[in-house]
């Protein structure tokens, strides 16, 4: 199954017109005609069964057949990961939680940041292509940037976690403390990790200290590690 994404459709949708360029892809490259059946998804949980009823590159139109509401997974992950000095390694991260099913990422940017900036747009893109190639319905949710201080200033009611590498600072495994459908935040920090401040400023505020395993990883392979223990941990 091929799965297209249409933010705009909705389970009271008729017909549904494709962007111009969307529409070029669908015609001209896929070479789809009237009567071939597309699947969509406005990344709401919603699969839609469409028909192209148009096969136009300027302006594809198909009729919606049907609309079914999937099941979300069991719990909520929010990932809140400083942006790694290389654009593409960051972009992989979210290319693979996306696949993965994560619900929430937030750019943090830390005292040891070594980038400083962002681009969502770009990073939207990554996402919505990470969405059709794994077939999710579920789109996460991509937040604007925010310091370290501001991100913590917000009301988290998660169970919330603070991966760091400091030695000498007790910490836990990840695996161990996942509650089983709940919500949960993890802060993976940058390349030069956390700074001291900031891991005490967060214990200050009620968040538990967490490894990741014994090797010292990269920001965008500890997120994955991440995303992969809290996923592993609703396996039945």
């Amino acid at each position: 199954m091929q799965l297209f994404y249409h933010p705009e459709i909705t389970e009271d949708s008729v017909e549904v017109h494709f962007p111009r360029d969307e529409s070029k892809h669908i015609v001209k490259v896929l070479r789809k005609k009237e009567g071939d059946l597309l699947h969509l998804t406005n990344g709401r949980g919603y699969l839609f069964e469409t028909e192209v009823i148009s096969a136009n590159h300027n302006n594809c139109v198909v009729k919606v057949l049907s609309a079914k509401k999937q099941p979300a997974p069991p719990y909520k992950l929010h990932l809140a990961v400083a942006p790694t000095k290389m654009n593409d390694r960051y972009e992989w991260f979210l290319e693979k939680a996306t696949e993965m099913g994560i619900h929430e990422i937030t750019p943090v940017i830390c005292e040891h940041s070594e980038r400083k900036t962002v681009k969502l747009n770009r990073f939207e893109r990554v996402i919505q292509s990470a969405v059709k190639q794994s077939l999710n319905t579920h789109f996460p949710v991509l937040n604007e940037p925010l310091s370290f201080s501001e991100f913590l200033q917000k009301k988290h009611s998660s169970q919330k976690f603070i991966a760091h590498c400091e030695e000498g600072k007790e910490r836990f495994s990840l695996k161990s403390q996942v509650g089983i459908n709940s919500e949960v935040i993890i802060l993976i920090g940058p390349e030069g990790d956390f700074s001291s401040q900031e891991i005490e400023q967060a214990l200050q505020n009620g968040w538990k200290p967490v490894r990741l395993g014994q090797s010292r990883l990269r920001t965008e392979t500890a997120a994955i590690v991440a995303c992969h223990t809290v996923a592993l941990a609703h396996e039945d």
